[in-house]
């Protein structure tokens, strides 16, 4: 099936925007190192979490480290964990860097704002409820 993209835009064409690709980037780059396919070993930059006592997520949680300042935030080793450690054991788990890429193909299609950094947009200023109504 051939499809005829001339009357759409850029944005309409790309199949992943840009930041979802950064961030879907990002997080392959964590796995490969977590697998060895990289020289930089995943200790290098990130610290694993040692609390691991809960069911939830998997195995191979990264710890957040404290920032003081902006640049530090928006460093890949920071921006990267709270996206790394939403994964499924599943995921992680991956046997190879096609499986993985795929897992993350579906995760997108599953949970759209996965890969978006936009925060969600509160349903009512402070003081109001979504209802109109106060309980």
């Amino acid at each position: 099936m051939i499809i005829n993209m001339e009357g759409l835009s850029y944005e309409d064409r790309l199949l992943w925007s840009p930041e979802e690709r950064r961030n879907r980037q990002d997080l392959i780059e964590v796995f490969k190192m977590a697998k060895g396919m990289t020289r930089i070993r995943l200790q290098e930059l990130f610290m694993l979490e040692e609390n691991t006592k809960g069911t939830r997520g998997h195995s191979l949680k990264l710890a957040k480290m404290r920032c003081t300042h902006d640049c530090w935030r928006h460093f890949f080793s920071n921006r990267v964990i709270n996206r790394w450690n939403r994964l499924d054991q599943q995921t992680v788990g991956a046997c190879s860097l096609n499986v993985f890429t795929t897992k993350l193909s579906m995760i997108r299609n599953t949970r759209m704002g996965f890969f978006m950094d936009q925060p969600a947009k509160p349903w009512a200023s402070p003081g109001e409820f979504p209802t109109g109504e106060a309980t």
